[in-house]
């Protein structure tokens, strides 16, 4: 009896251990997540765009398609790359960082000059491709569009989970980075599927509503998704100036050239002192988010004439198809 009771205890005690790991990997990875918001903001707003054009029986799964291409992007390419960084050069994860960053500010800075008409925008985006009679084909060339664009996206959301997760064994951070790529997915595409299916449950309320409110609300939700959408592409734009910006100051300090981001933290505290008390806090982080952005956004159009003459036909170039995913 008193084996059996010991055995008990170890076996408690052994679940309590894996217990507090599963929670250690579940906290690690909301905080990278977290960390990561701008790409993730960005990827829900770019992919109901590939999605015009399909009959709405062919949406969702066409939502599960590229979902399924965006697990595979970060389960099977990326966290592997991740790990081998982290544990064999771990010295270039800044440098990549960086370089992702200055992707999402080339992108957010190109989208704000397509915006005031400065730029003609990016040729990959939907709306832009030649008309397709074949409805398989388009489809076919709409999911692997997206699916390459969340490669890029997945990318900068992995290098950021990576460089925010604290310093562990080489299982946690494998276990970490996949609770990140799978949350994230969810968590973007259930979004996505939501938001190309509003508009249907809309229609559905306005036309079999026995309620006049419920009549009224789905009238309200169909003339209210394209605002939502545009919306939806402001905040997302706006992130990733944000987090693109703040990635490369940072980088920047990291690499002994801190100077930027000194002055953006001396600026940020007299601006939250000019504020009534409570809010302070507050304050300094808008301002600071505020000048990340702007320099996101300088250095995002000094990028553009780089990015469309070298970096987006090199990309358009390469053999990435959507049909793994399928």
């Amino acid at each position: 009896m008193s084996g059996l009771i010991a055995l008990l205890d170890d076996v408690a005690a052994i679940a309590k251990v894996a217990a507090a790991s599963v929670d250690d990997v579940i906290g690690q990875a909301a905080k990278a997540g977290g960390k990561a918001a701008g790409a993730v903001i960005d990827d829900a707003a770019v992919t109901p765009k590939y999605l015009h054009g399909f009959e709405a029986s062919r949406e969702l799964p066409v939502v599960w398609r590229i979902t399924k291409g965006s697990l595979r992007n970060k389960l099977v390419f990326l966290l592997p790359a991740g790990l081998a960084l982290s544990n064999f050069a771990p010295w270039a994860i800044p440098p990549l960082l960086m370089l992702g960053g200055a992707y999402l500010c080339f992108e957010g800075a190109e989208k704000v000059a397509h915006a005031i008409g400065l730029s003609g925008g990016h040729e990959d985006y939907p709306g832009k491709e030649k008309v397709i009679e074949d409805p398989a084909r388009l489809e076919e060339q709409k999911a692997a569009g997206a699916i390459k664009t969340d490669f890029i996206l997945s990318a900068e959301i992995m290098t950021i989970a990576l460089s925010a997760i604290p310093p562990s064994s080489f299982w946690m951070e494998a276990a970490t980075l996949a609770v990140v790529a799978v949350m994230i997915t969810v968590a973007v595409y259930g979004a996505v599927a939501l938001i190309v299916k509003m508009d249907d449950l809309g229609l559905a309320m306005a036309n079999r509503g026995r309620l006049g409110v419920t009549k009224f609300l789905g009238r309200m939700l169909v003339k209210g998704m394209p605002g939502f959408l545009k919306l939806l592409t402001i905040v997302g734009t706006a992130a990733m100036l944000w987090v693109g910006g703040s990635i490369i100051v940072h980088g920047l300090e990291e690499l002994g050239f801190g100077a930027l981001g000194h002055w953006i933290h001396d600026v940020a505290v007299a601006v939250a002192h000019m504020v009534p008390p409570g809010i302070e806090a507050a304050t300094e982080w808008v301002a600071t988010a505020a000048m990340d952005g702007i320099f996101g956004l300088a250095l995002g159009l000094l990028l553009i004439p780089v990015g469309e003459k070298i970096i987006t036909p090199l990309w358009r170039a390469l053999p990435f198809t959507g049909r793994q995913a399928a």
